[in-house]
Parts: C-alpha cells; sequence; structure tokens
C-alpha cells in the first residue's frame, strides 16, 4: 500500500476506536464499577479477575495494577500450574468455577472479561459467581445480547466485531476506573501501595 492508503487505514481505524471508546457514555457505569469495588473493600473482601489470552493478560494487569496502585486487593488466576492443574482435573469449560470455589467469598467482586461474551468457562464463572451471591462486572463485545452480559450487574460492551479493538477498549474503560479510584491521572508508582 502507498503511504496514503496507509494513511487513510489509520484515520479509519483510529475513527473505530473513538467511536468505541468514546461513542457511548459509559461514565455511569463506571461510577457504579467504583462503588462496587469500593463496598467489596471496604467489606474485607477482593476483587477477582478472569479471561482468556489476551483477555487473561488484561486480568493480569488490571489485577496487578488494581493492587498496587489502587490499594484494592485483587486477584487472578493465570498462574500456570493453577490453571493447567484445575483445566486437566475439572475440564477447561470448569476451570474458574473451580478456581473462584477454592478462593472467592461471598463479599468478593468478580470481573469477567471476553470478547465474545461466550466463552464457556467464563460464562459458567459468571453463573456460579450469581449463585454464590457475588457481585458480576462483565467487559464484553460482539453481540449485544451475549449470555457473559446478561449475568453481570455491571456490564460493559463495546460494539464492534474486531478482538483488538474490544480488548484495547476494555483495557482502556478497566484502566480508567483504577484511576479514577486512585483520583488522579498522573502518579509515581513508587508512591501507591499498601505501605508508604
Amino acid at each position: 500500500m502507498s503511504d496514503m492508503e496507509d494513511t487513510n487505514f489509520l484515520e479509519k481505524y483510529f475513527a473505530k476506536y473513538q467511536k468505541a471508546v468514546f461513542g457511548q457514555n459509559v461514565f455511569s457505569s463506571m461510577l457504579e464499577f467504583k462503588k462496587l469495588i469500593e463496598q467489596t473493600s471496604s467489606s474485607g473482601g477482593r476483587v477477582f479477575f478472569a479471561g482468556n489470552g489476551a483477555s487473561a493478560a488484561i486480568a493480569s494487569h488490571c489485577a496487578l495494577d488494581f493492587t498496587k496502585q489502587g490499594k484494592i486487593r485483587s486477584q487472578c488466576f493465570n498462574e500456570s500450574a493453577l490453571l493447567t492443574a484445575f483445566s486437566n482435573d475439572y475440564g477447561y469449560d470448569q476451570w474458574v468455577v473451580r478456581a473462584l470455589a477454592a478462593y472467592a467469598e461471598p463479599e468478593d467482586l468478580v470481573v469477567l472479561i471476553s470478547s465474545s461474551g461466550r466463552s464457556p468457562n467464563i460464562v459458567n464463572a459468571a453463573g456460579y459467581a450469581r449463585n454464590a451471591e457475588m457481585k458480576i462486572v462483565t467487559f464484553t463485545g460482539f453481540a449485544p445480547d451475549n449470555p457473559l452480559k446478561t449475568l453481570g450487574d455491571v456490564n460493559f460492551w463495546v460494539d464492534s466485531q474486531s478482538y483488538n479493538l474490544i480488548e484495547c477498549t476494555h483495557m482502556f474503560w478497566l484502566m480508567a476506573v483504577c484511576d479514577l479510584i486512585i483520583g488522579k491521572a498522573e502518579y509515581k508508582t513508587s508512591d501507591r501501595g499498601f505501605i508508604n
């Protein structure tokens, strides 16, 4: 492609991101999410993040930043021994359910990330969390009536069919909520944490 064609591609590409990230008002959902996190933390609960593939990487990043920067005790289940043992013994569609059963309590908050909203292990985890009376926040894309989106207390949905766009938008929204909890967008990471 020529430079002009590449530039046109990038203009259209970033227009899609602008629509995805800013095309709907998610402020009320972000405020609800923040309140759920603060209620969870004040009651001694933890925030659990889970996803597959790139969504698992997002879950890991969020568990780290919400804990270290936001001072919210958070965890994800991406540790390879746990993931492979639970998948091997209980089946991949049940491993997140089994991890929640082993680690989570009713006062905890579960954040489930799935671009399609149809990943069986993540949808099953939402069903388990709902039955265990945990609060659930979902991040999905693709079809607006995807099964995961019907199970959350707060639901974030990206109107797109593009995995990259959905995943990057999820990450953008999640980190915006982390910074909302902190109360500022710029800070020294060395100044954050449970011990100051």
